[in-house]
């Protein structure tokens, strides 16, 4: 009986799977389909995940299928485990024989081309910019989208920020329409230097789940690095390419931080000169699935560093899209900045990065409440800062720090994680060991520049024998040359604490270890033990 039934159950799989065969072939034929990108087995048969072509003129959206992928939010069921789809939609075939999931991008496969304003500009003949770019000579007229972002309130237990509950909701999805909707569409015009869709990642064996990415086209196609990497504060030069350059083609939309508690968007709106506007543009040389520049007062030219307001713009971006997964990075200059005009970069990738997930010593609490905690048990050191009265003093105690680092001329990173509510920030010496000639020429050859994805887990490799070879010890050995020495990082942190007003009362207590949930116990070169220092939201207390 039992035999009986186990080969009636396989026939029917034989069955179905032969449905979806025909199924296939027919789409095939019809050219409604250019590949397959996955079969999964499923409880009734199995599924094909293809590539769906539009017809001329016709364009069909629906949400994200509930298999998710990379590109697909974890609110429509994104699976971190599962990296090989993009975002877009599907429609399924169901009937009493099978079960059918087709899978339809909203991405279509278009040859990758430069456009005129990305090109070199010794290659420009014509007369006049030409170029539809951000300057005077371009700029009257010009239009683009504008999204004011909600007003932030603080929960008043100075752990967490919050939205009012009583604001409605957006006009527009930030994130699924607006960022990643909007970075689609410019996908499909072909103004990316390279495919960064057809990239291969995958997730390095071990404790860590670093995320490896074999991106050649980047190293090979990315506009090479136009200043001094020994300063970290250098004067904005309008001769060399800064994002007053680049097409208004690039531009998303503009971004500013809004006073109401509702977020407000308005479709077509003047660039305005004299108002210097803070925009969202597509990152030409992508790392990942939505990659994009935050470029806060545009016109205004600002050198990369951090300022106050800058960095509060940026953590209402990350709040905005209210995704754990979309998080926003800076490099400073001297940690592998590419361009002395300030911006932030972000993207949306459906895994926590092994940053997010090292355990954390606490070290300080400041008087507005912000926590200052220590990394421990990973390759780079670095601070977390969490909490705050409201994201203003979370924000302005980052800023303060940030400030620091660079009057005394130390290159950093910064991650901003959870949705504006952690952020990482991570002193190097890279590029500094890098011109002493004391890294190694293995490293080297790598051609792997450590900024702010490396450091946090996610490794961009531009070799193939890298990729293959990929390991969790080499990505280890790589982001360990970055970190500063366990006596300079004390001689750092020193100076930040200093800056934000915490030097002056000391106390030494118990170290306490928070393990983040989901993340495990590692080991590495640095110790857990030793004094720390601890406070409440009155006080505000130092190692010494």
């Amino acid at each position: 009986m039992h035999k009986n039934q186990s080969l009636n159950r396989n026939t029917q799989h034989i069955e179905r799977s032969l449905h979806l065969c025909c199924v296939w072939f027919y789409l095939l034929r019809r050219k409604l389909v250019n590949g397959i990108t996955a079969i999964h087995g499923i409880p009734t048969g199995v599924s094909f995940h293809v590539h769906l072509v539009r017809k001329e003129g016709c364009l069909i959206e629906t949400n994200p299928l509930p298999h998710g992928g990379r590109g697909a939010l974890p609110s429509e069921g994104g699976s971190p485990s599962d990296l090989l789809f993009l975002a877009g939609g599907g429609f399924s075939f169901v009937s009493s024989s099978f079960f059918f999931f087709v899978r339809m991008l909203k991405i279509k496969r278009v040859p990758t081309v430069v456009s005129n304003y990305q090109k070199d500009e010794a290659s420009d003949e014509s007369v006049g910019c030409g170029r539809n770019c951000l300057g005077a000579c371009c700029l009257n007229g010009a239009r683009l989208p504008l999204y004011s972002c909600k007003k932030l309130e603080n929960s008043g237990t100075g752990e967490k920020l919050v939205i009012s509950h009583e604001a409605r909701e957006p006009p527009v999805a930030f994130l699924e329409s607006l960022v990643l909707g909007e970075w689609e569409d410019r996908f499909q015009r072909g103004l990316f230097r390279y495919d960064v869709t057809a990239c291969e990642t995958k997730v390095i064996p071990g404790k860590y789940g670093f995320v490896a990415q074999l991106n050649e086209g980047r190293h090979l196609k990315k506009r090479p690095t136009e200043f001094r990497v020994d300063k970290v504060l250098q004067s904005f030069d309008g001769n060399k390419f800064n994002f007053t350059k680049v097409g208004q083609e690039e531009l998303l939309f503009q971004f500013e931080a809004g006073e109401d508690c509702e977020a407000q968007f308005f479709p077509c709106m003047p660039l305005d000169a004299e108002n210097s506007p803070s925009v969202v543009a597509i990152n030409v040389s992508p790392i990942e699935y939505g990659h994009v520049l935050l470029i806060p007062r545009v016109l205004d030219c600002l050198p990369q560093r951090i300022d106050h307001n800058s960095l509060l713009l940026a953590l209402h971006m990350a709040a905005e899209a209210a995704n754990p997964y979309f998080r926003l990075g800076y490099n400073s200059l001297g940690a592998f900045a590419t361009i002395n005009h300030l911006h932030f970069q972000a993207y949306y990738l459906a895994m926590p990065f092994p940053l997010e997930k090292a355990p954390s010593k606490k070290m300080i609490t400041t008087v507005s409440g912000v926590k200052i905690s220590e990394l421990v048990n990973y390759p780079v050191r670095s601070l977390l800062f969490e909490g705050g009265t409201s994201m203003q003093d979370l924000s302005d105690t980052v800023s303060d720090a940030c400030v620091c680092l660079q009057e005394n001329n130390i290159p950093f990173n910064i991650l901003i994680s959870d949705s504006g509510r952690q952020i990482f920030l991570m002193p190097q010496c890279y590029a500094e060991k890098q011109a002493l000639g004391e890294v190694s020429p293995e490293l080297l050859e790598t051609q792997v520049n450590p900024a702010v994805w490396e450091i946090s887990g996610h490794m961009v490799l531009k070799r193939k024998e890298d990729y293959e070879g990929a390991s969790e010890e080499n990505a280890w050995r790589l982001l360990a040359e970055a970190s500063l020495s366990e006596e300079r990082f004390k001689e750092v942190n020193a100076l930040i604490f200093e800056a934000i007003g915490c030097s002056n009362q000391e106390e030494e207590l118990e170290g306490v270890l928070v393990q983040p949930s989901g993340s495990v116990n590692q080991t590495g070169n640095r110790t857990l033990g030793g004094p720390i220092t601890n406070g409440t939201a009155s006080e505000c207390l130092v190692l010494q």
